[in-house]
């Protein structure tokens, strides 16, 4: 812990504390949680999945029962069908933008795996319009109350981000609950997490691979160290597939 308090120290700003602590005195930041049906953006960053990305993300942010949602797919320069497969879906709320070239990504696939997605989940971070922001990796599925749950949660609640366990498949096939009991590494990731649109101030790093360290939690760990407060939620609300190979990834 006083390792990711001091490296959050050297990458953030010195005056983000403060900043911080400003803006959410601000009666705009309070009137977040008391907006009875904001927008909620959810950003999906994705590269040459298209069958996956239609038939198991999006079918699952589309059936969400919280209707006022933005869905913002960005590629991360496909070059297959993904446009097609997004137009056929029919759905204004579902925004898919195509990066003209990839993102710079380590060679060495251990530490690719890392960042690899970092520009194209910025560049809909930057895009998102909504109250309050998540996110879904390509191939992964929402609960389809997912949102509903969580708006409602993180409003009575009244904290910066909410978290919630998760179930992820083994290579082997196998479904294990992580029950995230601490909002900590290894029990957090991308798509368990739902939080105020100030946070979007906090991009992801392509360059969190030098610390050794996923790209989602060099991010979480600097919320913390700005003073974000962080409430659990008990339901598991996603289910982390197994990663399959991609061609040119």
């Amino acid at each position: 812990m006083q390792l990711d308090m001091f490296r959050s120290r050297v990458d953030l700003p010195d005056d983000i504390i403060e900043t911080f602590a400003k803006a959410k005195e601000d009666s705009a930041y309070a009137a977040a949680f008391d907006d009875p049906e904001p927008l909620v953006s959810i950003c999906v960053a994705t590269y040459n999945r298209s069958e996956l990305l239609v038939r198991r993300c999006l079918k699952s942010l589309i059936a969400q029962t919280y209707r006022k949602i933005e869905i913002l797919v960005v590629g991360d320069h496909c070059t297959d069908g993904t446009h097609c497969a997004i137009e056929a879906l029919g759905d204004s709320r579902v925004v898919f933008v195509n990066l003209p070239e990839r993102g710079r990504y380590p060679a060495d696939p251990s530490l690719r795996w890392m960042v690899a997605g970092t520009t194209p989940v910025n560049h809909a971070l930057s895009l998102a319009r909504g109250t309050f922001i998540t996110h879904l990796d390509d191939d992964d599925e929402h609960a389809q109350d997912r949102v509903e749950k969580l708006l409602r949660f993180i409003q009575s609640s009244r904290v910066d981000l909410v978290f919630h366990p998760f179930e992820w498949e083994s290579k082997q096939g196998r479904w294990v609950r992580n029950d995230a009991r601490e909002f900590r590494y290894a029990q957090v990731t991308t798509s368990s997490i739902f939080y105020h649109r100030w946070l979007k101030s906090i991009p992801w790093d392509p360059d969190a691979y030098k610390y050794r360290e996923p790209g989602d939690w060099n991010r979480f760990r600097k919320m913390l160290y700005i003073g974000a407060t962080v409430r659990r939620y008990p339901e598991p609300l996603l289910k982390h597939y197994a990663e399959r190979s991609q061609v040119g990834v």
